[in-house]
């Protein structure tokens, strides 16, 4: 492998790691907050199609983005609804969103399999340090949403373990009454999570048809999203993990995509299981130790809250 080689795997490595890191650390502070939204899947592909429809009637994809974010909250405003209002089970209401999503987007996306999107998001290089041989063009050349991924994660692990509102999020995941009992609001401090998780959800499915394949197909996001909920495992709730397993898994992705360019006599099929099957092999790894996992997940996960008095 040269330099040139080495340069497009670990561009295309950090390509595929991007919506990733949006959608895990949208889930990541979902979590958090106590709450377990399974629809990740369903609020990427709204996210994809509501994105690439905008860009494709308009020609500007910053409203494309835009649009992408506003269709992830509105599919996690219905889940909070259902669950943190309504009361409905979380597990089951998620597993519904994201069967929702994928038939509603590919209702939704059918004008737009064939439409053809020529604008996309222009990369900005950075001076000097994009001229580094491997990693210059690919992590100091990239698109304003590349650089905002990375970004998101300093300003969450900030926010979760530096400013009071983090404080208050993590208190009401670990013990909602107790957060309750001392005045904060456990419902408005989960909803804020939910359509924050939403927002970053449907921005990692526009990234996918606005920035990286400039298309529209159904089921574009080809299962990310499940992928992005076990990285918040993986990570074991923490942004700087999550950020190193995204960055891993997206390794990953770009070796099956190089194995495929070289013409590794390998079926297709298995190089494109490749990072599915690693999200299976971690979580078996991970789960060897349940001890690990009980003492870092958010106590109050996937419970639901009753307000007493």
């Amino acid at each position: 492998m040269d330099i040139q080689q080495a340069s497009a795997l670990t561009s295309s490595a950090v390509t595929a790691a991007i919506p990733l890191m949006f959608a895990g650390a949208g889930e990541l502070v979902v979590e958090k907050s106590g709450v377990l939204n399974l629809g990740v899947e369903g609020m990427m592909l709204m996210g994809a199609v509501s994105g690439y429809a905008v860009t494709a009637i308009t020609g500007n994809p910053w409203l494309g983005v835009i649009a992408a974010i506003a269709a992830g909250v509105a599919m996690s405003l219905l889940f909070a609804f259902l669950t943190l209002t309504m009361m409905a089970n979380q597990v089951a209401t998620g597993l519904s969103l994201t069967i929702f999503g994928i038939g509603l987007s590919a209702y939704v996306g059918k004008p737009y399999t064939s439409a053809a999107v020529r604008v996309t998001i222009d990369a900005w290089p950075i001076p000097l340090l994009s001229k580094i041989p491997v990693l210059g063009p690919a992590f100091f050349s990239l698109t304003p949403l590349d650089y905002l991924a990375f970004a998101m994660f300093a300003v969450i692990g900030w926010f979760l373990y530096r400013t009071r509102a983090g404080l208050v999020l993590r208190s009401v995941g670990e013990s909602p009454q107790v957060a309750h009992s001392v005045g904060f609001p456990v419902v408005g401090v989960r909803y804020g999570a939910v359509l924050f998780g939403g927002g970053m959800a449907g921005l990692a499915g526009g990234y996918y048809s606005i920035v990286n394949l400039h298309l529209w197909q159904e089921q574009l996001t080809s299962g990310r999203g499940w992928i992005a909920l076990a990285l918040v495992v993986f990570a074991t709730w923490r942004p700087g993990r999550l950020l190193i397993g995204a960055l891993l898994f997206g390794a990953v992705t770009g070796l099956q995509f190089y194995a495929q360019a070289i013409g590794v006599p390998v079926p297709t099929q298995f190089l494109a299981m490749l990072p599915y099957l690693a999200t299976i092999v971690v979580l078996v790894l991970i789960s060897r130790n349940p001890n690990t996992i009980r003492l870092n997940a958010p106590a109050s996960l996937g419970k639901p809250f009753f307000a007493a008095g």
